[in-house]
Formats: structure tokens, C-alpha cells, sequence
């Protein structure tokens, strides 16, 4: 099986620091890839590059076989770190933010079909926004913000499905039922990239784990993640980490 994502020795510098060393990893269809590690370790670094956000440095990173330069005709939906922050008194509504995700596929001035709009409706019937519709998305809560951004980013059908930090600022229920979400995208074939510091939940949705700290220190299954010590784990994240069991789940302390 040919990968969607194939990064191969990957180096990213900022002005003042090194952001990531000899990043090299595959990510194939139907993964779902979460993407740990410390703060300022490089993860949402490494998103951008895959997105072409960053420019490359250096290395090389393919889609579907094709340079990253050549993914024009991938279909991918992005939902950044701050989507559902700083959206106080923004002038649109539910409807006007979910339609937007579908102006990349349209010419100059071309209008909105009605195929577009029944897309549209049968998202916010998905994900429990219907009665949302014509709020202005700024009176919204952080877990409805949240569901309305990744219906924008599902709205042009995406094969992949990138998202940074994706629960920051949304309550414990909204979280849950976020995850439910996923593992409903993933079992239909959606390929996920997440960076999160959730590892805990992370043992129970993702397919696969990558902890990064500037250089890649681990990259495997969830069930390899699991088998890692608190001593091989506190090494990644530069300081200790305990785990702790919870509702039968092991967590992380950090």
C-alpha cells in the first residue's frame, strides 16, 4: 500500500531555534496518527510543513507518491489550533462559516449550487448543529465552535483530515463526544493527522502514535505506545511523567 504522507529527513529551523532534526515517517491510508510530545517539541511545525504552511528547508515530503509542490488535487481538511478562538463578534454565521470550506473549488464569482447547500445541511445533521444554523458563530460555545470548523473541513469531501490541538478550550463532554466523531471518520476510511496532549485518550481512539521532541523518538502502533515505561516516556518529554489508572484506562501525568 502506497502511503498518503512520506516525510523523509525533514530539518526546520526558525530564527532563534531548531523546530525539527531528521524527521522521517510514513502515514498510510486510514491511519489515525496522533502526534505527542512536549510544548514547543515541533508538532504543529511538522503540520504545517505537511500542509505547505512552512516552506521545506530541507528533506522532502510526498502525497500519495507526488511531491508535496504537486498536492494541489488532494483533498485535505485542516482545522487549526486557534479555529475556535478569537471569534468574538466575527460577522458570520454557522451556515456562511461551513459554506466557506467550499470556496477553494469555486471560479471567480461562481455561486454556491444547490448540491453545495444540501452538503452543507446534511453535515449540521451529522454533527448535531441543524438548530445552529443561522447563529452568528461567535455566540457560540467552544464545542459548538469546535463542530462547526470540522464541518467546514468536511464539506469538500476530504480523503484526510488534519487537525492541531483540536480540543483546547472545550469541556470534558464536548471532548468526548468530539473523539466518538473521530473513530466514526476513521472506520469510514478517513485518513487523521492530530497533534494533541491527550495521551490518555489518545491510547483509546488513534491507530498510531508519533512522539516528537525535535527528532522523531518514537513512531509505532498504539499498542507499542502502550508498552513504553514511564522512564523511556519521561525521556521524550525532557522531565517526568507518571501514568496513572483511571476507569480502567491508563493516563498520563506530565
Amino acid at each position: 500500500m502506497e502511503p498518503v504522507f512520506e516525510i523523509k529527513h525533514v530539518d526546520y529551523r526558525y530564527p532563534d531555534k531548531r523546530a525539527l532534526h531528521d524527521i522521517s515517517l510514513k502515514i498510510f491510508p486510514g491511519d489515525f496518527l496522533a502526534i505527542v510530545g512536549p510544548n514547543g517539541s515541533g508538532k504543529s511545525t511538522l503540520l504545517k510543513l505537511i500542509l505547505g504552511i512552512l516552506p521545506l528547508q530541507s528533506g522532502e515530503i510526498l502525497v500519495n507518491g507526488k511531491p508535496l509542490s504537486q498536492k494541489k488535487s488532494e483533498r485535505i481538511g485542516y482545522v487549526s489550533q486557534k479555529a475556535n478562538a478569537g471569534n468574538t463578534g466575527f460577522p458570520a454565521s454557522v451556515r456562511e462559516v461551513i459554506m466557506s470550506g467550499l470556496i477553494q473549488e469555486k471560479k471567480l464569482f461562481q455561486r454556491f449550487s444547490r448540491n453545495d447547500r444540501e452538503r452543507v445541511d446534511q453535515l449540521m445533521v451529522r454533527l448535531n448543529i441543524t438548530h445552529l444554523a443561522a447563529k452568528n458563530i461567535s455566540q457560540l460555545s467552544g464545542g459548538q465552535q469546535q463542530r462547526v470548523f470540522i464541518a467546514r473541513a468536511l464539506v469538500s469531501n476530504p480523503s484526510i483530515l488534519i487537525l492541531d490541538e483540536p480540543t483546547v478550550g472545550i469541556d470534558a463532554k464536548h471532548v468526548a463526544e468530539f473523539y466518538q466523531l473521530l473513530t466514526q471518520l476513521k472506520d469510514e476510511g478517513i485518513t487523521i493527522l492530530m497533534v494533541t496532549h491527550d495521551i490518555g485518550v489518545v491510547a483509546d481512539t488513534a491507530t498510531n502514535v508519533a512522539c516528537l521532541n525535535q527528532h522523531l523518538h518514537f513512531h509505532g502502533t498504539v499498542q507499542q505506545f502502550k508498552s513504553l515505561d514511564e522512564v523511556e516516556i519521561s525521556k521524550i518529554y525532557g522531565h517526568p511523567v507518571q501514568f496513572v489508572d483511571h476507569n480502567h484506562a491508563r493516563e498520563c501525568c506530565l
